[in-house]
């Protein structure tokens, strides 16, 4: 049975209760309903309640390198599900292309038919070869599970934390999700008291226990099968242990229960940051700028609209603009059209964040 979520009239969460309760208190006027960045359906209350007692609400996380998979559990039912689809390959592009450009400016800065002493090279000003950075591409997924985990904590009462964590043995070259995992671990430790460890195979034990089934081929499908379903099991793990049992046999100790929960995919827009120009000229010789957020009309690049043209009429995402229209995407950055200013409404700011909710069996 699905739950939504409560918040005290301060903005506290609570435990989750029944949907029948919650449209109770919302005809009752006891409730209003609150809205937040991951499209979640939850409740304010406008009184505030005799008791504020929780109960342990665990999230689950397992990070990948393109995908990762996020529950949150508690002991009787699974309260969410998402799958993230990471912008590992789009930043990891963009940091090619900027390189490249750079290369090419200095290139042209340079006078090559000076002596080589009286040329224009710049001296390093500072050791950049410290050893401690994370990749712009590692950093970007790690950042974007923050994110999602910093909403959550707005809305569920979470207690722990759990993160897998993996070990490349033998021959198996470079990892990026290793590279990044202690970052982000110590990251969680700084926001949350309770942050376990959990290794891949203990994952894999407790799926089996549980009774969950994980799609190993096509792991980009968008289905609570491929990733999301190891953060459940990651998140179970609070509840259930395998030990002793009696002094003649081992097993599980502890009860949880897993249900069905609404199922989300989440990504990033893919917008290009300000630039001084394009990378190749237009005609003339003439660069345009390119980049940034803020288009000519009241809109930002990722507000949420619904556009109309024709008998047609469109919801989608703000991705660019022309001196008169402005352009409309879907939830995979796929233009829908161009749109007349007037023809197009404003539902939601951007946030940063493209949530889909996606229907499961």
């Amino acid at each position: 049975m699905l739950r939504v979520p409560v918040l005290t009239p301060s903005g506290k969460p609570l435990m989750p209760t029944k949907p029948s309760r919650a449209i109770r208190w919302l005809k009752e006027g006891k409730a209003k309903i609150a809205y937040n960045d991951l499209g979640i359906f939850q409740i304010q209350l406008i009184i505030c309640p005799r008791t504020q007692n929780t109960q342990p609400i665990v999230v689950g996380i397992d990070p990948g390198k393109l995908y990762t998979g996020i529950g949150v559990q508690s002991a009787k039912f699974t309260l969410w599900l998402a799958h993230l689809q990471l912008p590992f390959e789009t930043v990891k592009k963009r940091m090619e292309q900027r390189a490249m450009m750079r290369r090419t400016r200095r290139g042209r800065r340079i006078n090559r038919k000076a002596a080589f002493k009286f040329r224009a090279h710049r001296q390093a000003r500072f050791n950049n070869r410290r050893g401690c950075k994370i990749p712009p591409s590692i950093r970007a997924n790690r950042e974007l599970e923050l994110r999602v985990l910093e909403e959550l904590s707005l809305i569920y009462p979470i207690s722990t934390v759990v993160y897998e964590v993996i070990k490349a043995r033998g021959d198996k070259g470079f990892s990026p999700v290793m590279v990044g995992q202690f970052w982000q671990l110590g990251n969680l430790r700084n926001d949350w008291d309770d942050v376990r460890e959990v290794q891949g195979w203990e994952t894999a034990q407790i799926r089996q226990q549980l009774g969950l089934k994980k799609q190993k081929h096509s792991k980009g499908d968008a289905i609570p099968a491929t990733h999301a379903v190891d953060g459940v099991a990651l998140a179970c793990i609070a509840f259930i242990k395998y030990g002793i049992l009696d002094c003649n046999s081992m097993g599980w100790n502890g009860e949880v229960n897993v249900t069905s929960a609404p199922f989300a995919v989440i990504r990033r827009p893919p917008i290009s940051r300000r630039q001084l120009h394009l990378m190749v000229p237009g005609k003339g010789g003439v660069r345009r700028k390119y980049g940034g957020t803020v288009t000519r009309h009241r809109f930002r690049k990722g507000d949420y609209v619904e556009a109309t043209q024709g008998n047609k009429t469109y919801r989608g995402w703000v991705s660019g603009d022309t001196d008169k229209q402005v352009s409309v995407s879907d939830a995979s950055w796929k233009r829908l059209g161009r749109f007349s200013l007037n023809k197009t409404q404003l539902l939601k700011r951007a946030t940063g964040l493209i949530v889909t909710a996606v229907k499961t069996a």
